[in-house]
């Protein structure tokens, strides 16, 4: 059990990470989408392959997942674009709107009541993220960016649950991530020609960090959650995944320093953005022991 939570808050940790990667890494968000998707896709073929767990897929079911690969490679060059743009502390604090978009997103696609506690405390994120880009005017195209890839994110995740329930994960995470390369390579050309690039090939480092992005940061934070939901329960492991932008601006803070250039309405926003994530992990949790205890039989 010990083992499974500390794969788990590794996964949550490298999910944080991406963020700095995504300073790091001097490509613009288009290429270094298309670079994470081409190793990251390769080395799943490579390792799923050789241990036999991807399931053969009827075409039809193979390009849907494969089209919500797209879908979240569209929330990944939007949110490293929010980094370019913005900083990485944007980037993160605007995925706390995800909640937000799941509380509608969910109850529309699998026609079930809206949870009003759900699209407050979303609510109450946006708002957050509202103040600093009132405050903070020369964020604004990043925070922009990174309220869209907010929506992609909450959006590809649910779609890809009702795969998942014909589909075992790995299989689904090998396509989705096949689908988003070979969809984001079709229009790769277009969003190149809008913003153009002196050079198509990474430096050395921008080659190293991209595998870190690829190898750390996607497959083993992938194989990870998966061996930590084998003893924990997928409710636990969804928590610990709601405050990823906090742990994530947490490091940022620590390890790129951007807390000395960031001014007090970040800092109001962010506030609210902390204390709304962790009262939803508090209020998910009583649910979830509400819930246990109502289908507990009596002794």
């Amino acid at each position: 059990m010990k083992k499974a939570f500390l794969q788990l808050h590794i996964a949550v940790l490298l999910a944080g990470f991406t963020g700095i990667l995504g300073e790091l890494i001097t490509l613009n968000a288009g290429l270094l989408v298309w670079y994470r998707l081409l190793i990251t896709a390769v080395t799943l073929w490579i390792l799923m392959g050789l241990t036999g767990k991807i399931q053969r897929l009827p075409v039809k079911e193979a390009l849907k997942i494969g089209g919500i690969g797209f879908l979240s490679a569209v929330h990944w060059v939007l949110f490293y674009a929010s980094i370019k743009y913005g900083n990485v502390s944007i980037g993160l604090v605007c995925l706390s709107a995800v909640g937000f978009f799941s509380s509608i997103l969910e109850p529309l696609l699998s026609r079930q009541p809206v949870k009003r506690t759900e699209l407050l405390l979303g609510l109450c994120s946006v708002l957050g993220i509202y103040l600093i880009f009132h405050f903070d005017t020369q964020y604004k195209l990043g925070i922009i960016l990174g309220f869209i890839s907010s929506f992609f994110a909450a959006l590809f995740p649910i779609l890809l649950k009702f795969s998942m329930r014909r589909v075992n994960m790995q299989t689904v995470l090998t396509w989705q991530m096949t689908g988003g390369f070979v969809t984001l390579s079709m229009v790769l050309p277009f969003y190149l020609k809008a913003f153009p690039v002196n050079t198509l090939l990474p430096s050395l480092s921008d080659f190293l960090w991209l595998l870190v992005l690829a190898w750390f940061c996607s497959v083993i934070a992938f194989q990870f959650s998966m061996n930590a939901l084998k003893k924990l329960s997928a409710f636990t492991v969804s928590l610990s995944y709601n405050l990823e932008p906090l742990y994530g601006i947490l490091m940022v803070f620590v390890i790129l320093k951007e807390n000395k250039t960031l001014n007090n309405g970040f800092y109001f926003g962010f506030t609210i953005i902390s204390f709304t994530l962790i009262l939803h992990a508090v209020i998910l949790k009583r649910n979830h022991k509400r819930a246990v205890a109502v289908n507990t039989p009596a002794a």
